[in-house]
């Protein structure tokens, strides 16, 4: 008679759980290697802010802003309705999914109510857009765009 680790049925009945092992470790590796981003690191200072956030949002509803999106490529063109006359924006871009991918860049006034910006790279996807006048901006459009 064969010794038990020269028999086929042991290392069959170890193969199975072996298995299952393997990919579980594999599983847990692939979780920790492409985890979701947090849509905000610290939720408590974000949440402090969300009444700054509103305000500006409801100020440029009083002042009827709405802007228009038209990308090319690189180029993105906004069409800005309302009585603001900046000749430079902010655009902050936050990709829907992947939050090392926002970025945030200076729009100039190509004409009246009309601003131009070129982008770094091509955009791909659902892309969350804020508009403002900087730091000190007293309004902020928000929404969303497909590239």
């Amino acid at each position: 008679m064969l010794p038990w680790y020269r028999q086929f049925w042991p290392w069959f009945l170890i193969l199975l759980p072996g298995t299952a092992v393997v990919a579980s470790l594999y599983t847990l590796i692939i979780a920790n290697q492409y985890a979701d981003d947090l849509v905000v690191d610290d939720y408590y200072k974000e949440g402090l802010a969300i009444n700054r956030q509103l305000k500006r949002q409801n100020e440029a509803r009083v002042l009827e802003l709405k802007a228009t999106f038209t990308s090319q490529q690189r180029q993105l063109d906004i069409q800005l309705e309302g009585p603001i006359e900046a000749s430079q924006l902010r655009l902050l871009l936050s990709h829907a999914m992947e939050s090392d991918q926002d970025f945030a860049v200076p729009v100039q006034q190509i004409g009246r109510g009309h601003y131009r910006v070129l982008l770094p790279q091509v955009l791909k996807g659902r892309w969350h857009w804020t508009l403002d006048e900087g730091v000190s901006s007293h309004w902020r459009l928000d929404g969303d765009h497909f590239f």
